[in-house]
C-alpha cells in the first residue's frame, strides 16, 4: 500500500509539469513587460523618452505584461488539462478536452449555488472570485488539480467503454466527456459545501507556516531539495507556490493567494514599493546555491581529479555548472552527489536551507517562474530594481556560499575518497550521473516502483523488447486476437528464446515480420510493451541482462475440482475444417490449445454453449468465451482479419453479456472481407485445453449448421 501511494504521489508530482513549464515563458512576458512599462523603472534608468505611455515599443511591452499575467489568472485551467494529461495512460487529447469542459462545469455549478443561496454578498468575505467571467469559489489551482485528477481517473476508466448498441456511437473516448460532464455538476455542488471548510483549514496552515519564522523557512528548503530524488518535489512545494498556505494578501483591491500567485501579482502591479518577502521566502532560496554553490561543488570535483582525466571532468563540470548558473537546472551535478555519495547530497541538502532562510532573513523579495537561474535573477530581481527586491544579497551571500561550497565538497572527496568524475579507474568512463542513472542504482525513481528484476520495473516487457532485439529494432508494434505483431528492422535481431522465456507460446517469423504468441491476453501485454518503450529504461535493455520474470509464488492448493464433460456446438453455416488444415502456424499447430475450424457459408458467428462474453476484441474480428461449464473459448472470424481494424464487423453483443447457445454474436460482410484478400476460416480454440484429459472435433469435414455438436471436451 505504501508504495503504492508513494507510485500515485510520483505520478501526480510528474503530471504537474506540463503546466509548470508553461510558467518561465508566461514569466518572461510578465517580467520583461511589467519592468519596461513600471514608471519608476523608467525614470530610474531614463528610458522615459524612449519607452513611453502610447508609443509603439510601450504598447508591445504592455501586450506582453497582459498576455503573461493571462498564463498565471488562469492557471488553475491550465492545471485541469495538464493534470489530466499526465495522468491519463491513453488517448490523453481526450483527456485534455474533459478537463476543460469539466472544469468549467464545475465552478458554474458553484456559481449556480451561489446564485440560490443570496449571491456574492451573502458569502464569507474574500471567499470567492471571478474565473472566466463565472463567479465561483476561491480554489485556486487545487480547483483545476481537483478536476485533473477526477478526470484522469474517470477517462482511464470509460475511454473504451462500450454502450449498448443504439448509443454505440457516444461509446469510447466520446463517451468520457459526457460522463466527466455529469461528474463534475455532482462536484461542483459538493464542493459549495465542502470547499469552505477546506479553505479555512489551507488558511490557518498558512498562518502557521506564516508564524514558523526564519527556521520554518530553513526546513522548507531542506525538504525541498530532499524530495528530488523521489520526483516528489513538485507535489510538496506547489501548495506554497499557489494556495493560501503560502500565504495571503491584498493587491490591488484583489485578493491573492500563494506564493508564487502574490509575487507575479505584484509583478504586475504599479503600487508596490517592495516584493513580499513573506512569499519570496519559498522561491529566492534557490539563487545563491544555484548560481554560486553548485559552481563551487564543480569547482571542487574538478580540482580534485586526476590530472589525465581533469581536462575532460572540467569540460563536463563546466558544462553542468553554467546550466545551473544560467537556468537553475541542477541535475547533472545534484545527480552525481547522489551516485557518488549520498551524504554529499544530504549536506547539499543542508546548505539549501540555509540558503532559503538565509535570503528570508535579508529581505530578499526576488521571485521566480520555475527555478533559480541568473535569467530569473535578472527579470524579477536586477531590473526590479534592489529598492523593491534587495537582490543585492543573492551575490553578497552566493560568494560566501561558493567557498563553502568547494572547500566542504573538496574536504569530502579527499578525504572519503569519493570517486567523484575524474577519479574513476583508468578504464572507466569519465562522466556526470543522471536521474535515470540514480534510479537504475538504487532503485529510487521518478516512476514510483522499485525495479524488480536487473533494474527494471516491468521484467516482461523489458524480456520482449529484448527479444525483439532492443527499441532500436522496432517499426511497428500491433496486436491481434492472440499475438504481438510486430515489424522490426532486421529480423536477424530476433531471438525466439527470449520471447518465449517472456510467456510466449510460439514465435511465427514472415520476413520482417513477427508474431509473438501469448493468446487471448495479448491486449494487455502490448499496452505494457508501449508504456515501457516510453520509459528510460528501454534504452538500456539490450545492454542489461533480463532474467525470466519470477513465476507468482504457489500456495498449497487444495484437490483441483474436475471439470465438467461437455459438448460445444457448431458456432456457424459452413464447412468443417480440421485445425491442421488452417491457414495459419499459430493455429494450424494449436499452441493456443485444440479446437476446430468452419469455413463459413453465411456471416454470422454464434455463441457455441451457454456463458459469458470475457472479452470483445476492439477490432471486432474475434470473441473470448467462459462457458458455464467452465470452458475457456477464443473465436476468430478469419485469417490476418486484424489488419481491418473491425471494418465489415458488427457486434452484437456487450462484454460480461451472459449469452445462451446459439445467440448471434457477430455479423460480418463476406463478400466485402473476401475481397480485401483474407480468408474466412474461423477456428473455435479451447483456451484452457491443458485443463482437461482431452479435446477431439466430433467432424473432419463436410457441411454443418449452427446447434449440431462439434466438439467435445473430457474432463
Amino acid at each position: 500500500m505504501k508504495d503504492k501511494i508513494f507510485g500515485v504521489l510520483q505520478r501526480v508530482g510528474r503530471s504537474f509539469m506540463l503546466p509548470i513549464a508553461l510558467l518561465p515563458v508566461a514569466g518572461l512576458l510578465l517580467g520583461i513587460g511589467s519592468s519596461f512599462t513600471n514608471p519608476v523603472m523608467l525614470e530610474t534608468y531614463g528610458l522615459t523618452g524612449v519607452i513611453y505611455e502610447g508609443g509603439v515599443l510601450y504598447t508591445i511591452l504592455d501586450i506582453m505584461n497582459q498576455c503573461g499575467s493571462a498564463v498565471f489568472s488562469n492557471l488553475a485551467l491550465l492545471f485541469a488539462m495538464g493534470v489530466a494529461i499526465g495522468m491519463a495512460k491513453k488517448e490523453k487529447e481526450v483527456a485534455a478536452l474533459a478537463g476543460a469542459i469539466a472544469y468549467l462545469v464545475m465552478n458554474t455549478a458553484i456559481s449556480a449555488m451561489i446564485t440560490a443561496h443570496g449571491g456574492v454578498e451573502s458569502m464569507a468575505a474574500n471567499t470567492t472570485t471571478s474565473m472566466l467571467g463565472i463567479t465561483t469559489l476561491q480554489m485556486g489551482v487545487f480547483g483545476g488539480i481537483i478536476v485533473g485528477l477526477g478526470v484522469a481517473a474517470l477517462h482511464n476508466r470509460f475511454y473504451k467503454a462500450q454502450l449498448p448498441q443504439v448509443l454505440s456511437f457516444f461509446g469510447g473516448t466520446r463517451f468520457v466527456p459526457i460522463v466527466c460532464t455529469a461528474f463534475y455538476v455532482v462536484v461542483g455542488i459538493v464542493m459549495f459545501y465542502v470547499w469552505p471548510v477546506v479553505q479555512t483549514g489551507i488558511a490557518a496552515l498558512g498562518g502557521l507556516v506564516l508564524r514558523s519564522g526564519y527556521a520554518g523557512t530553513w526546513i522548507y528548503g531542506i525538504i525541498e531539495r530532499a524530495l528530488i530524488p523521489f520526483g516528489l518535489h513538485h507535489v510538496f512545494y506547489m501548495p506554497f507556490w499557489q494556495t493560501a498556505m503560502g500565504g495571503e494578501m491584498m493587491v490591488d483591491g484583489v485578493l491573492v493567494q500563494g506564493a508564487q500567485n502574490i509575487f507575479f501579482a505584484e509583478l504586475a502591479s504599479k503600487n508596490i514599493t517592495h516584493f513580499s518577502v513573506s512569499a519570496t521566502r519559498f522561491m529566492a532560496g534557490k539563487f545563491p546555491f544555484m548560481i554560486f554553490g553548485l559552481p563551487g561543488a564543480a569547482l571542487a570535483m574538478y580540482r580534485t581529479a586526476k590530472p589525465e582525466k581533469r581536462k575532460v571532468a572540467g569540460s563536463l563540470l563546466m558544462s553542468a555548472a553554467l546550466t545551473a548558473m544560467l537556468t537553475g537546472i541542477t541535475e547533472p551535478i545534484e545527480f552525481t552527489f547522489l551516485f557518488v555519495a549520498p551524504l554529499m547530497y544530504a549536506v547539499h541538502c543542508v546548505y539549501a536551507g540555509l540558503s532559503y532562510m538565509l535570503m528570508h532573513i535579508f529581505n530578499v523579495g526576488v521571485g521566480m517562474t520555475f527555478s533559480g537561474g541568473i535569467i530569473d535573477l535578472t527579470l524579477f530581481g536586477i531590473l526590479q530594481g534592489n529598492a523593491k527586491t534587495s537582490w543585492i544579497w543573492v551575490p553578497i551571500v552566493g560568494i560566501v556560499y561558493f567557498f563553502v561550497y568547494y572547500f566542504t565538497f573538496y574536504f569530502m572527496i579527499t578525504k572519503m575518497n569519493l570517486t567523484t568524475p575524474g577519479r574513476e579507474a583508468d578504464d572507466e568512463e569519465t562522466k556526470l550521473f543522471t536521474r535515470s542513472d540514480f534510479k537504475a542504482k538504487t532503485g529510487v525513481g521518478p516512476d514510483g516502483s522499485a525495479p524488480t528484476n536487473g533494474g527494471f520495473t516491468d521484467p516482461t516487457s523489458a524480456m520482449i523488447l529484448k527479444g525483439l532485439g532492443g527499441k532500436g529494432n522496432l517499426s511497428d508494434v500491433d496486436c491481434c486476437a492472440t499475438r504481438l505483431r510486430v515489424t522490426v528492422i532486421d529480423s536477424a535481431k530476433v531471438d525466439d528464446a527470449t520471447l518465449k522465456a517472456s510467456g510466449a507460446s510460439g514465435v511465427i517469423h514472415k520476413g520482417n515480420g513477427v508474431q509473438v504468441i501469448y493468446g487471448p491476453q495479448v491486449a494487455v501485454i502490448k499496452s505494457n510493451l508501449e508504456d515501457f518503450l516510453d520509459t528510460a529504461e528501454a534504452d538500456r535493455v539490450m545492454d542489461s541482462a533480463v532474467a525470466a520474470p519470477a513465476a507468482a509464488e504457489k500456495k498449497p492448493a487444495a484437490p483441483a475440482t474436475k471439470l465438467k464433460d461437455s459438448t460445444l456446438a457448431a458456432h456457424m453455416n459452413g464447412t468443417v475444417i480440421p485445425m491442421a488444415d488452417v491457414q495459419d502456424e499459430a493455429f494450424a499447430t494449436c499452441v493456443l490449445g485444440e479446437g476446430v475450424a468452419i469455413e463459413p457459408t453465411e456471416g454470422r458467428l454464434y455463441s457455441p454453449a451457454d456463458g459469458v462474453v470475457e472479452n470483445i476484441f476492439d477490432t471486432k474480428h474475434a470473441i473470448g468465451i467462459m462457458t458455464a461449464d467452465g470452458t475457456e473459448l477464443l473465436l476468430h472470424i478469419g485469417i490476418n482479419t486484424v489488419q481491418l481494424g473491425g471494418k465489415h464487423f458488427k457486434v452484437h453483443v456487450m462484454q460480461d453479456q451472459t449469452v445462451k447457445k446459439g445467440d448471434l454474436l457477430i455479423s460480418f460482410d463476406m463478400d466485402a472481407i473476401k475481397a480485401e484478400g483474407y480468408l474466412l476460416t474461423t477456428p473455435m480454440i479451447v483456451c484452457n485445453t491443458d485443463d482437461y484429459a482431452a479435446v477431439k472435433p466430433l467432424s473432419e469435414g463436410g457441411e454443418i449448421q449452427i446447434g449440431t455438436p462439434i466438439l467435445a471436451v473430457k474432463g
